[in-house]
């Protein structure tokens, strides 16, 4: 048997291997990698059929949800990463702009972030704003991954960055809906913070010129708040910390640390008691790999797994109370539950990368905390996911600390206000939503909204859907937010 012979034997053989795995084994339906649900076979329907739709639907099902899907994307990405390493050699790095900017690659609810500008090296729409001054990865290797994602350092040390496109004149619709909010609850106390990424902080300086600085856009926006909203500067005290753990490596979210000092500050400026981290237990998650693995698909980001750190408060009481939205496919809410008692902090094994929902369990929710710090003082947060790392450390501040999330708040806010005495109000949002028009404009229907929950082009039926705590659900949960902003 001579050698061709033996070759087509093999990759026969290895065909018919791939072809009983791919129509025998059972199909993922999560991918880790990607942190997101995998398609589902689709519904037969005779005019679907007739369309096309359905067979269209059928072969992009069989394609995503392939058996072993996240082993065989990791190995992709190590045999390429070893190509590369070949060809190019280890130290050589090349640092370019990618062809799509992070706006079209953040699939944060399809608008997060959709009206940046594109990130361009000789934009000079930084006036009168020094760079930050980066003394922690300053001097370190960079290179661009898979959407734009800047990945910087080696080893175990690796950290991946999303690039901000912002300039500095923007932001402006930010301040003007805490403005708006203001105008109709002149009686609460309404306060604005602006949440910076990471990219800020620890981008080298060989790629600082394919980001811009969000210290300008942040200024930008508290210089238009409206007398009596209170601007929460955070982006001093993360700049004094920026050698502590206070973003993620693996995860596009800052880490609770990062959120502690946040909060600290708010807890300042709304003049409320604080406490340090003495008063919490640090809780560990091991092994952690966030989102900024599946969005840059490199494998060293992978490679480099990291401690997700969160603390608990010690000694106060508290009782947290949810009432769940109920979303359909597109993220559109469909139904809403009934108020059901849980645990406010939700602990992961090691090595879930689920672990940012650690807080609530995620984002499809109205979340009340009442605790037994009495002072009258009831806060309202109003956020994207990097605000859910925040409430845990105002237990011992305030009496009450209610969280609603813009994607899924149905109610009208001034009667939850009102109904619920809340004292404070805070907007607390990362910069890439707090920087897009489109997402701001989110609140404005709060403001006047119903409550009533609306049947949606997708042809969802309106539904009261109860939905109970327990475990089944929170991992449920987390696979449908880890990945939101």
């Amino acid at each position: 048997m001579n050698r061709h012979t033996i070759y087509i034997i093999f990759i026969g053989v290895l065909y018919a291997a791939f072809t009983v795995v791919f129509c025998t084994w059972p199909r993922s339906t999560y991918s880790e990698l990607e942190k997101r649900e995998l398609a589902k076979l689709p519904e037969f329907t005779i005019e679907r059929f007739t369309s096309g739709e359905y067979t269209g639907d059928v072969s992009n099902w069989f394609s995503d949800s392939e058996p072993f899907r996240d082993i065989f994307m990791a190995v992709s990405m190590n045999c390429k990463k070893l190509i590369a390493a070949d060809f190019k050699g280890e130290e050589t790095i090349t640092f370019h702009a990618g062809e799509t900017t992070l706006a079209d690659e953040l699939n944060e609810d399809t608008t997060a972030v959709e009206h940046l500008e594109d990130i361009s090296p000789t934009d000079t729409d930084q006036t009168e704003i020094d760079p930050y001054k980066n003394h922690v990865t300053a001097d370190e290797n960079a290179k661009i991954a898979h959407a734009g994602i800047i990945i910087v350092g080696s080893g175990e040390n690796v950290r991946a960055l999303m690039a901000f496109g912002g300039g500095s004149k923007g932001g402006v619709a930010y301040a003007e809906i805490a403005n708006k909010f203001k105008e109709a609850m002149p009686d609460v106390s309404v306060y604005c913070m602006v949440i910076p990424t990471a990219v800020e902080f620890y981008c080298p300086d060989v790629a600082r010129k394919r980001t811009r600085s969000q210290r300008a856009v942040i200024n930008n926006v508290h210089s238009r708040l409206a007398p009596g909203v209170k601007a929460v500067d955070i982006y001093t005290p993360l700049s004094q910390h920026v050698e502590e753990d206070i973003y993620l490596r693996t995860d596009h979210h800052w880490s609770p640390l990062g959120a502690f000092y946040a909060a600290e500050k708010l807890a300042q400026v709304a003049d409320v008691p604080f406490r340090q981290l003495d008063s919490y237990r640090r809780r560990v998650v091991h092994g952690y790999v966030g989102s900024m693995y599946g969005y840059s698909q490199d494998i060293s980001v992978k490679n480099a797994p990291e401690d997700f750190v969160y603390y608990t408060p010690k000694d106060v009481e508290y009782t947290t109370t949810y009432i769940n939205y109920t979303i359909n496919k597109n993220y559109q809410v469909t139904g809403m539950g009934r108020p059901f008692k849980s645990q406010f902090f939700f602990h992961y094994r090691d090595g879930n990368g689920g672990a940012y929902c650690t807080f609530m369990g995620g984002d499809t929710k109205i979340t009340q905390v009442r605790t037994s710090t009495a002072n009258g003082r009831r806060i309202m947060i109003i956020k994207d996911s990097f605000g859910n790392a925040i409430p845990g450390y105002l237990f011992y501040s305030f009496e009450e600390v209610h969280v609603i999330d813009s994607r899924y708040f149905t109610k009208n806010v001034i009667e939850y206000v009102r109904e619920n005495k809340i004292t404070d109000l805070v907007f607390a949002n990362n910069i890439f939503n707090a920087y897009n028009p489109a997402y701001c404009r989110k609140y404005l229907r709060f403001l006047t909204q119903t409550g009533v929950i609306c049947t949606h082009p997708d042809n969802s039926e309106k539904t009261d859907v109860t939905t109970e705590s327990n475990a089944s659900d929170s991992t449920q949960t987390v696979k449908k937010d880890s990945i939101s902003m």
